[in-house]
């Protein structure tokens, strides 16, 4: 006899399957599209896209075939604009649950698209690749995949941002301030497509790429850091004087403590840092990206 035609035990197989699903990772659960830069393999090394990534506890690394994670704001919330975050790490590895899913769940829920870049680290121990080279390589593919997908997703080409932490601000500072202009003739189309972003946040950045005259297409920018932070202070400040001096649209906040590395702001114990994202927020919102 088939045990499930009697009510108890069918009750029992169903208590079961909802138990089972509940207890299923979220992560299992909350599943989002991952997009290769390059699908056949990043130019020049095709021959490393298949070897798996090191993940653990908050970092990731050995990254040969740089990508974009989508998180995809709630349903009827889309408002048109796209971000690609860029964790930092020190071209080493890549904090990129704090500094890239976190940050991401928390830009969806104010309606954007939000893509998470995982680009190469030259840095790494035994790496291939060359700081002043591979990371804007990945920047300029990111935003260039973000508007080849602007349909797809419903974003609008001419809203695409980027932000950056740490070292992923070195990231965004790489394609920030220099020409992003497409080459016509290339074989992709992808490549064809600007690559510049439209605008920029900046979470205590490092200082490479930060030109010495901010030029007069420079996007623009939301500036944050901690005073007490021995790294990227000084950088923030210097870019704010630069954005001024170049009549560029900018807003910086400046906090007396906080350090480095205090990611969205959760683990600190100041709240001034706990609170920092809504300074980003506002920001967003009174420069007309959420609408």
């Amino acid at each position: 006899m088939n045990i499930l035609k009697t009510p108890s035990a069918l009750i029992k197989a169903l208590f079961v399957t909802v138990l089972a699903f509940c207890f299923v990772p979220s992560t299992t659960r909350a599943q989002t599209k991952i997009i290769p830069l390059w699908e056949n393999g990043v130019p020049g090394f095709e021959n490393r896209r298949n070897e798996p990534e090191s993940a653990k506890d908050y970092w990731v690394k050995n990254i040969h075939s740089p990508s974009l994670q989508v998180f995809a704001p709630p349903a009827g919330k889309a408002n048109g604009t796209a971000v690609v975050v860029c964790p930092g790490g020190g071209f080493r590895l890549l904090v990129y649950n704090a500094e890239g899913v976190q940050p991401a769940e928390y830009l969806a829920k104010l309606g954007i698209t939000v893509f998470v870049l995982k680009y190469r680290l030259p840095r790494e121990e035994g790496s291939p690749y060359s700081l002043d080279k591979h990371p804007r390589e990945d920047a300029l593919r990111a935003i260039r995949q973000v508007r080849n997908r602007a349909k797809e997703y419903g974003i609008d080409p001419g809203r695409v941002g980027m932000l950056g932490f740490s070292a992923g601000g070195e990231v965004v500072a790489s394609v920030a301030y220099v020409s992003g202009k497409g080459d016509p003739g290339a074989k992709d189309p992808i490549d064809r497509l600007d690559g510049k972003p439209d605008f920029q946040m900046l979470i205590y950045p490092g200082p490479l790429g930060i030109p010495e005259t901010v030029p007069a297409d420079a996007p623009p920018a939301f500036l944050l850091a901690a005073n007490d932070d021995p790294c990227c202070g000084v950088t923030t400040a210097s870019l704010l004087v630069k954005y001024r001096e170049a009549k560029r649209p900018v807003e910086a906040h400046l906090y007396t403590k906080g350090d480095h590395g205090f990611n969205m702001g959760d683990r600190s114990p100041l709240q001034s840092i706990k609170s920092w994202p809504q300074r980003m927020a506002d920001w967003l919102g009174d420069n007309g990206y959420l609408k």
